[in-house]
């Protein structure tokens, strides 16, 4: 059994969905194992990781709309501000989408479907660099 980390930085332009699915599959192959689980961890508590359709680009135009409407921008709404009228918003969306996926390791591949990406959810209006935690257990 081999164990392999590494923080992923990623900067985001602000609200919105990066796709980073092709340096996480880099990362995974230079590492040469051929079975196993990859482990990805958001360091943030208002930014997320999500797997999600990598095809049509509505899909994502349609998730933003989504998550502005179950978690708008109102200061009225929410006692903490502390950064701005994004900030409690952003907590809320990371706390639905969440800051952790799981994907397996099959034949030295990560074992997404055909549509599937892996992105980084940005939930803040600024931009930000993100670090993304990678450990992966196999062989």
């Amino acid at each position: 059994m081999q164990q392999a980390t590494t923080i992923l930085s990623v900067d985001t332009h602000g609200q919105g969905l990066t796709e980073i699915t092709r340096d996480v599959a880099a990362w995974v192959r230079a590492q040469g194992m051929t079975e196993g689980l990859l482990t990805l961890f958001c360091r943030h508590t208002s930014a997320s990781l999500i797997i999600q359709e990598n095809a049509a680009p509505e899909v994502k135009t349609d998730i933003l709309a989504y998550f502005a409407r179950i978690a708008p921008e109102d200061r009225r709404a929410y006692a903490h501000d502390d950064e701005g009228p994004d900030d409690m918003p952003a907590h809320l969306r990371a706390i639905l989408t969440g800051v952790h996926l799981s994907i397996p390791l099959i034949d030295g591949r990560l074992a997404l479907g055909t549509w599937q990406g892996i992105y980084l959810f940005e939930h803040r209006r600024a931009p930000h660099r993100r670090s993304i935690a990678l450990h992966m257990m196999g062989e």
